[in-house]
């Protein structure tokens, strides 16, 4: 049976049996897509200004800047320019994959910056472009100093505690992916596929508590029961009760730190309502039962699940602390960043979604 790792690809060498490692590739992609978004949120009021898109490589040092600046730009092309020259290492050598990627990162922060020329909520930066380019060839040093080890350690261990299962690195990063949403302190808990922020839509239902407390504790209860599943079907046998407990230890631990870092500490459990608490014990009761059957019916009932959670959450109303913490919160530096995790939020269940079709699909 084919795994994640192995899915009808060439060997990377004449006469090496081993499979092309998917997962730097699948990562690239996704950190790509994260590094567009976040650059360019939040995507509205474009402008034409008749001004060259390219005039900011004439500008002088910037007068205002700070070294948290400075190491955030550099930073966020880091894993970027590791990821991508791990992904065309296997097909390269290893040089030209560390080249490939530095150029790569500079042409990708070059094509952003010239594009934030037509937003006027964002001030496209020479020195953002220099700093975005020294840090995705970091990225590449890093790479062609020990990323193909580091990634066949991944590899050695992902074959002993991972499930024989298709795309199974694919499943992988969809949990990382995951675990990002639940950085966003006004979503709901556990809560994924709300389309009324991107699409702008007011909640259909206004406020009450009993049926707040219901729709809540349903919401979690489904992506409990989705996301556990996914969980349980990419690791291994004796692994899986593990792998769970402590996936959704660190979900929980995240919302904690994130609220107590973007909101306030005297808020960091304030995601712990009665409907939580009642979700998170009657998801996790259903999960340990439905763990017992056949992963076909596992499959279908993730799907299930997934569907119902991503209604559920776009008819609950509004929860009155999060429009309470909204008002007093300064994201600041995080407000792009809060833009991305809460745009993953609202998406994950239809990137989660095909990933169940193709395991159903496969014996």
């Amino acid at each position: 049976m084919p795994t994640g790792t192995s899915q009808a690809l060439p060997s990377h060498a004449e006469g090496d049996p081993r499979p092309l490692p998917l997962l730097p590739r699948y990562l690239a992609i996704a950190y790509l897509a994260l590094i567009v978004y976040a650059s360019l949120h939040p995507l509205s009021e474009w402008r034409i200004s008749g001004i060259s898109p390219f005039v900011f490589l004439e500008a002088a040092w910037p007068r205002y800047w700070t070294l948290f600046d400075l190491a955030i730009n550099v930073a966020a092309y880091v894993p970027f320019g590791l990821v991508l020259a791990q992904s065309f290492e296997y097909r390269t050598s290893r040089l030209r994959a560390s080249l490939i990627a530095f150029a790569a990162g500079m042409a990708l922060s070059f094509t952003i910056e010239s594009i934030q020329s037509y937003l006027p909520s964002r001030v496209p930066s020479n020195v953002d472009l220099l700093c975005n380019s020294l840090g995705a060839g970091m990225g590449a040093i890093v790479s062609f100093c020990c990323g193909k080890r580091f990634f066949n350690r991944v590899l050695h261990v992902q074959q002993h505690l991972m499930a024989p299962i298709p795309y199974a690195d694919y499943g992988l990063v969809l949990t990382g992916l995951w675990l990002l949403t639940q950085l966003s302190p006004e979503t709901f808990l556990f809560g994924a596929g709300d389309l009324r922020y991107v699409f702008d839509i007011s909640p259909a239902l206004p406020y009450d508590a009993p049926s707040f407390f219901a729709m809540e504790t349903g919401i979690i209860v489904c992506n409990t029961l989705a996301i556990g599943l996914i969980m349980s079907m990419i690791f291994a046998g004796k692994i899986a009760p593990r792998a769970l407990t402590w996936f959704f230890a660190a979900a929980l631990l995240t919302r904690t730190l994130a609220t107590a870092v973007l909101v306030g500490p005297q808020s960091a459990l304030a995601w712990l309502t009665p409907g939580a608490e009642v979700g998170i014990l009657v998801g996790g009761a259903v999960l340990i039962l439905v763990r017992l059957l056949p992963i076909p019916i596992r499959v279908a009932i993730a799907g299930i699940a997934l569907m119902a959670g991503t209604v559920l959450v776009n008819l609950a109303p509004l929860n009155p602390y999060s429009v309470a913490a909204l008002a007093i919160w300064r994201q600041g530096h995080f407000l792009n960043f809060n833009g991305l995790t809460r745009l993953l939020a609202s998406f994950w269940p239809f990137l989660a979604l095909p990933y169940l079709i193709l395991l159903g699909r496969r014996p």
